[in-house]
């Protein structure tokens, strides 16, 4: 079963009004929402994607505007969770109801009432899809917009630990084993961050890790604080592996693992664990690096960035087949992606958004096949 996923961040009407420093480049008569709602769904359009992964979706356009045109586009289902508070804009996973069914719709708020790091109105969503054809597999595909903030990476780590929970408990199988993923966003974060690396390889050893070094996002970190250990309570009920603890895990949750080292907290007290870990083994669809010669890929583009922190990652079928939880194969090949630029053709064109491209940041597209 061979299907296509989207990850766009398509820019928030409200958002770029209020920061409207970061759009003077741009000709005027581009920012519209009137000028770059036609580019965007012709955008879509053209790449007729089965998934679509779109961030800053402003919910009256989305309910006004958006998820109409998409209905008249085709046979699109479509989710939608606004992100908590006063913010105006959400995550939106839309699929094509005519490839895919829909199993279970689970929204994720990052925000805790009462703990003071997971303060801030971020949101995900998280699908259980299955391909409408006789035997196939399910699919987990989940879409998020991790906070902005550079010198925060505390926040941003305990973010993506909820939202890699809720994967892991949508995505496991009967028997333990663990069911393809999709995992599209705004992370926030550059591939040589410790935040993509955590991603990437499923371990982040976070000793002596600055607050502003997680995301990448600076070349002088301004966040100079460490890390705390643990980054998140444990109260969330999520332990270090990013996965939900039982009533018994709860129970013990201070206890150490044999195979983890103990050290202390910058204020003395007692610390168990300076890591964290996931069990996923997430790929990147890009690979970040343009040929021939090696310059970065940019993904957002505005007055004051040129970087890559958009990503769809993904379960490929060799780390499924080759490991114990998950024997027989699930999982799934990359076939294609549509490539993207460097800052230098981004800068030909004046930047983003233009009078082509009606976002400050880049569409991914990625083409997979299913396997079992």
């Amino acid at each position: 079963f061979d299907f296509s996923v989207m990850s766009y961040n398509i820019l928030s009407q409200e958002l770029l009004q209020d920061n409207a420093y970061l759009y003077r480049h741009c000709d005027p008569g581009v920012l519209p929402w009137d000028h770059r709602l036609p580019n965007l769904l012709a955008e879509i359009r053209q790449h007729d994607a089965d998934i679509l992964c779109l961030q800053e979706v402003q919910e009256d356009h989305y309910e006004n505007q958006i998820k109409p045109a998409l209905l008249t586009l085709g046979s699109y289902q479509c989710e939608y969770k606004k992100r908590t508070g006063s913010k105006p804009d959400g995550c939106a996973i839309v699929f094509k109801s005519s490839r895919l069914s829909l199993l279970s719709s689970n929204p994720v708020e990052f925000l805790r009432p009462g703990d003071a790091l997971l303060d801030r109105d971020n949101v995900g969503l998280v699908l259980l899809l299955r391909a409408q054809r006789r035997g196939a597999s399910s699919i987990c595909v989940a879409n998020t917009h991790l906070l902005y903030n550079p010198r925060r990476g505390d926040v941003k780590l305990a973010q993506l630990a909820i939202l890699l929970a809720e994967i892991s408990r949508l995505s496991r199988l009967p028997g333990g084993s663990t069911g393809p993923v999709v995992l599209c966003g705004d992370f926030n974060s550059t591939p040589l961050s410790p935040l993509y690396s955590f991603l990437t390889t499923g371990c982040l050893n976070y000793s002596g890790l600055k607050m502003g070094s997680v995301s990448g996002q600076e070349s002088s970190p301004r966040g100079q604080r460490l890390l705390p250990c643990p980054i998140w309570s444990p109260s969330l009920g999520i332990d270090h592996r990013c996965q939900y603890r039982s009533e018994e895990e709860e129970d013990d949750a201070a206890a150490p693992a044999a195979e983890e080292a103990s050290a202390s907290s910058p204020t003395g007290s007692p610390c168990v664990r300076l890591k964290i870990g996931h069990t996923l083994n997430l790929q990147s669809t890009y690979q970040h690096l343009l040929p021939p010669d090696g310059r970065p890929e940019i993904t957002t583009h505005h007055s004051r960035t040129a970087l890559t922190v958009d990503y769809i990652m993904y379960t490929p079928v060799y780390f499924l087949k080759d490991t114990a939880s998950c024997p027989d194969g699930r999982g799934l090949r990359l076939l294609d992606r549509l490539s993207l630029v460097g800052q230098a053709e981004l800068e030909e064109v004046r930047g983003l958004p233009n009078h082509h491209h009606p976002s400050d940041h880049l569409p991914l597209l990625a083409r997979f096949r299913l396997w079992r």
